[in-house]
C-alpha cells in the first residue's frame, strides 16, 4: 500500500497528450523554466536525518502509481467565501458551490492544468486519471521518470519502528515548471493506514452486552438510529453517502448482516474505485471487517439514502479527489481510517473544497486514547474535520431509546493536535477550553462529537460467522454521525425545497454547544478518562460536546423554516401482512407556519401484487387518512419501502412504510443434506445436495448460508437463493485450501425466507 498522502485521482480525463497550446505555453517551454519546490512536504525526517537504515536504490523499472495535485487558485478568496458560507448573517449563508463552480472560482486553470499534463507525458509518464475538478493529475511511471521529473534518488530503507522496509525520496521533490505544485502522492510508502477499530480483549466467557436488539444483545445499526435519532418521519431520502477505504469489500458480508438480523437494505451500493484499487476484498488475502461495519452504521442511521459509494483507493489525495468531485456528489461523508502523511496540510485543499461545496467530512478519532504523535491521530487532528470520538451507550431496552452514556474508557481517541495544527476560531470562543477539560488555547483540540464505540456491535465480516460484542471502535461512531447528517441534509433539503447539505459545521455545533438549548441537542458525557483526559461538563477532550440527542439537534442544525409548509407521519411505520392479507397505517398531515392548502396523497414503491388506497384524499391541514396495503397471495415475501407522498400548496413532502410481507400461519419448510457427511483433501473440494420441501403452503425464496466453517475452507452454493415458492434444490460446495484446519468440523446451513428459519448440518472431514 502506498503513502495515504500520495496517490491518484478518480476520473480517466486524458490518456493522450494535449496535441494543441496556444503561443503563449509553446513560448513558455522554449524558455529554461526556473525549478519550483512543491508548496508541502514529501521528504520523510526518518530519511532525511539518517534513522531509517539506507537499503538499496529502488530499483529504476519498477513502475509506480503517482498523484500530482495542484494547488487552489485563489486561497484567500476562498477563506473569505468559507468565511461568509458559514456566516448565519452573510446573504452567503448556506449558499454552496457546485463542483464546477468550485472550480472555475478556485480550481486550477485550464492552462495550468494542461501544463502539467504535458510536463508528464514529456518525461515518459502516462496519465491514467484524475480529473481538473478533482484538482489532480494521476501518473503511472518507471523510478526513472520519477528520479528525472522530480530530482530525486528513490531508495529503500528499513522502517524505524516497524519490522518492514518501505521506499521514498532522498530529499524534497523539485519540477521544472513555471509553476507551484501543492503535492505529489505515491512517492513513499513509509506510513499504513490503520482502521479506528480493536477488537476486545475480553476473557472468554464475559461479555460486552448491554441492550442491543442483535444476537446476543449486540447493538445493530438500527439500534443506534432508535437510540439517537428517536424518531421515524427522516431517512435520509434523496441523499447520498461517501465512505473513504483503504481497500475494497465483499457485499457478501453485507447480505449476511442483513439477513442474519431479519432486515433488509433498500440502498444502493456503490464500490467506486478512486485509482485503480481493487473493490473487491476476499478474506484471507484482505480483510474488510472496517468497511462492512462503516456501511452497517451509516446505513441503519439512515435506511432511506438514495445511495451510499464506498471509495476505495491506495492514497489519500485520491480518495478525497473523487470524494470531492463524484456526480452525484454525496454532502455526507465518512472516514474511519488514520494515516501519517509527511505533511499534516496535504488534504487541507479537499477538506476545504468539500466544506464549499456543503459536505460534512467526518473523521473517526481513533482507538488508542489521548492523541500522541505514535498513535496516527492524522486526519482526525485537522482543523479542517469534524472529529468523532467515542462512548459507550446503554439504552432503555433492546431496540430503544437513550437511557444513559459514558466516555469509552482508555480508548476513545482525543487530545491536542500532535502535529500543532492552530487552535480553529470556534474553539477559542469563551467557554470551550476551561481548566477543566485542561484544552490547549493554541492548538486544535479534539474530538468535536461523540457516539457509541464500545465492544457492544454486531458485525460480519470475511465470509466468516458473525460477531457479537467483540468488536469495537470510533469506526463506528463515525458512519453514524454521517448518516445523522444525512437526516439532516433531508431536512435542509426539504425546508429550501433543493437538494443542499449542513457542509462543515464545527461552528455550529460549537456555538450550540454553549447555548441554553445544548442539553436539548446533546446528551452530554460527563463520566470516563483516558491517560490525559476526563469527561467534563460540556466540551471535553474525550467526547467533544457529546452524542446527538434526538431530532433536537437535526432541528438545531438545519435552523427552523418560516415558510409554510407541513410534514407527513405515519403510525405505525412499519407493517408486517401475510400474503392475501392486508394491513393499515394512519397517515397525518401536520401543518406548519400557517399552512393552509389541502394535501393529495399518494404511494409509490409498491411491491408486486400489493395494492395501496386512502380512505380520505386528499386530506385537509392537520387531518389524517388511513392508508390501506393490501397483499396479494402471490407478492414475494421480504421487507419493502413503501414511500408515502404529499403535495399541496407548492410544498412536496413524504414519510415512508415499512412493510413486510410474510407467509400465512404454519406455512414452512425444512432443509436436508445428501450426503450429511462429506471428506474434502486439502487442495481440493467437494460438494452436497441441500434440499428445501415447503409445507402449509410456504411461498417464498429460502436464502442458505453455511457456518461453523474451519480456517481455510469456504462454501458456495450454485443457487441461492432457492426461488420461491421455496421447494427445490442448491449444491453446496466446500472449497479447502492447502492449509485448512484438518480434523472433522459440524458446518450448519441454515434457509432463511418468509419469516421462518430452519437448519440442518453437514459433518465436513478435512483431511491432508
Amino acid at each position: 500500500m502506498r503513502e495515504p498522502g500520495s496517490g491518484p485521482g478518480a476520473v480517466l480525463v486524458r490518456t493522450v497528450g494535449v496535441v494543441l497550446f496556444s503561443t503563449l505555453l509553446l513560448t513558455v517551454f522554449q524558455t529554461p523554466a526556473q525549478a519550483q519546490n512543491f508548496l508541502t512536504r514529501h521528504a520523510r525526517p526518518a530519511v532525511t536525518s539518517g534513522e531509517a537504515a539506507f537499503v538499496s536504490r529502488l530499483p529504476e523499472t519498477q513502475t509506480l502509481r503517482i498523484d500530482v495535485v495542484l494547488p487552489v487558485r485563489d486561497q484567500a478568496g476562498l477563506n473569505r467565501f468559507l468565511q461568509d458560507v458559514y456566516n448565519p448573517a452573510s446573504p452567503a449563508y448556506r449558499h454552496f458551490l457546485t463542483v464546477k463552480e468550485f472550480t472555475a472560482r478556485f480550481g486550477p486553470a485550464q492552462e495550468d492544468y494542461d501544463l502539467v499534463v504535458d510536463y508528464a507525458l514529456r518525461n515518459g509518464f502516462q496519465v491514467v486519471g484524475g480529473s481538473r475538478d478533482g484538482m489532480d493529475v494521476q501518473l503511472e511511471g518507471s523510478v526513472t521518470s520519477i528520479e528525472a521529473a522530480f530530482n530525486v534518488v528513490m531508495g529503500v530503507y528499513q522502517h524505524p519502528t516497524e519490522n518492514r522496509t518501505f521506499y521514498a525520496p532522498d530529499r524534497e521533490p523539485t519540477i521544472d515548471l513555471p509553476i507551484p505544485l501543492w503535492h505529489v502522492s505515491g512517492l513513499d510508502n513509509y506510513s499504513t493506514p490503520r482502521p479506528a477499530l480493536v477488537r476486545s480483549t475480553q476473557p472468554r466467557g464475559r461479555s460486552n452486552a448491554t441492550t442491543g436488539s442483535g444476537p446476543s444483545a449486540s447493538f445493530l445499526g438500527s439500534d443506534m438510529r432508535a437510540a439517537y435519532y428517536e424518531s421515524t418521519t427522516l431517512t435520509g431520502n434523496g441523499q447520498y453517502l461517501g465512505l473513504l477505504e483503504y481497500y475494497g469489500t465483499d457485499l457478501t458480508d453485507l447480505t449476511t448482516y442483513y439477513s442474519n438480523v431479519g432486515q433488509k437494505n433498500n440502498v444502493p451500493i456503490t464500490l467506486y474505485s478512486t485509482d485503480g484499487t481493487s473493490t473487491s476484498c476476499v478474506y484471507p488475502s484482505c480483510d474488510d471487517t472496517e468497511q462492512t461495519l462503516d456501511m452497517t452504521q451509516a446505513l441503519g442511521m439512515a435506511p432511506g439514502l438514495s445511495g451510499l459509494i464506498m471509495f476505495v483507493g491506495s492514497t489519500d489525495t485520491a480518495i478525497l479527489s473523487s470524494m470531492s468531485s463524484y456526480s452525484p456528489l454525496p454532502l455526507a461523508l465518512s472516514s474511519s481510517w488514520t494515516w501519517s502523511p509527511a505533511d499534516p496540510s496535504t488534504d487541507d485543499p479537499y477538506f476545504e473544497k468539500m466544506a464549499s461545496q456543503g459536505q460534512s467530512f467526518f473523521q473517526a478519532a481513533g482507538d488508542s486514547g489521548a492523541w500522541s504523535s505514535s498513535n496516527y491521530p492524522y486526519p482526525s487532528e485537522d482543523a479542517n474535520v469534524i472529529c468523532v470520538g467515542g462512548t459507550d451507550l446503554t439504552t432503555s431496552s433492546a431496540a430503544g431509546p437513550w437511557a444513559s452514556e459514558t466516555y469509552w474508557a482508555s480508548y476513545g481517541g482525543g487530545g491536542i493536535s500532535p502535529d500543532h495544527i492552530a487552535i480553529p476560531s470556534w474553539q477559542q470562543t469563551t467557554g470551550v477550553i476551561t481548566s477543566a477539560n485542561k484544552g490547549s488555547t493554541s492548538y486544535r483540540n479534539g474530538p468535536d462529537v461523540a457516539a457509541n464505540a464500545n465492544f457492544t456491535f454486531y458485525v460480519c465480516a470475511d465470509q466468516e460467522a458473525c460477531t457479537a460484542n467483540e468488536y469495537g471502535g470510533t469506526s463506528f461512531a463515525t458512519p453514524m454521525w454521517a448518516g445523522y447528517a444525512a437526516l439532516a441534509n433531508q431536512q435542509l433539503s426539504t425546508n429550501k425545497g433543493t437538494t443542499t447539505g449542513i457542509g462543515f459545521v464545527n461552528s455550529t455545533l460549537y456555538s450550540i454547544g454553549l447555548s441554553s438549548s445544548y442539553d436539548t441537542d446533546f446528551h452530554d458525557i460527563t463520566s470516563g478518562c483516558n491517560s490525559s483526559f476526563c469527561a467534563e461538563t460540556g466540551y471535553d477532550l474525550v467526547s467533544g460536546w457529546g452524542s446527538m440527542n434526538g431530532a433536537s439537534l437535526i432541528t438545531a442544525l438545519v435552523g427552523v423554516s418560516t415558510s409554510p409548509s407541513f410534514t407527513l407521519s405515519a403510525s405505525p411505520s412499519s407493517l408486517s401482512v401475510a400474503q392475501g392479507s392486508s394491513g393499515t397505517s394512519t397517515i397525518t398531515v401536520t401543518a406548519l407556519n400557517g399552512f393552509s392548502s389541502s394535501v393529495s396523497l399518494s404511494a409509490s414503491g409498491l411491491p408486486t401484487g400489493v395494492t395501496a388506497g386512502f380512505a380520505t384524499n386528499p386530506v385537509s391541514p392537520g387531518g389524517t387518512s388511513v392508508l390501506t396495503l393490501t397483499v396479494a397471495s402471490s407478492t414475494a415475501t421480504g421487507t419493502y419501502t413503501v414511500t408515502v407522498s404529499g403535495s399541496g400548496g407548492s410544498v412536496n413532502e413524504s414519510t415512508t412504510v415499512s412493510l413486510t410481507v410474510t407467509t400465512p400461519a404454519g406455512a414452512s419448510f425444512t432443509l436436508s443434506a445428501s450426503p450429511t457427511s462429506l471428506t474434502v483433501d486439502q487442495s481440493s473440494s467437494g460438494s452436497v445436495t441441500i434440499t428445501s420441501s415447503i409445507s402449509g403452503g410456504f411461498d417464498a425464496a429460502v436464502t442458505l448460508s453455511a457456518s461453523g466453517l474451519p480456517s481455510g475452507v469456504t462454501a458456495s452454493f450454485a443457487t441461492n437463493p432457492i426461488a420461491a415458492p421455496g421447494s427445490g434444490t442448491s449444491h453446496l460446495t466446500f472449497t479447502a485450501s492447502r492449509r485448512a484446519r484438518t480434523g472433522t468440523h459440524t458446518i450448519t446451513i441454515t434457509g432463511t425466507g418468509g419469516g421462518v428459519t430452519e437448519t440442518t448440518t453437514v459433518s465436513l472431514t478435512i483431511a491432508r
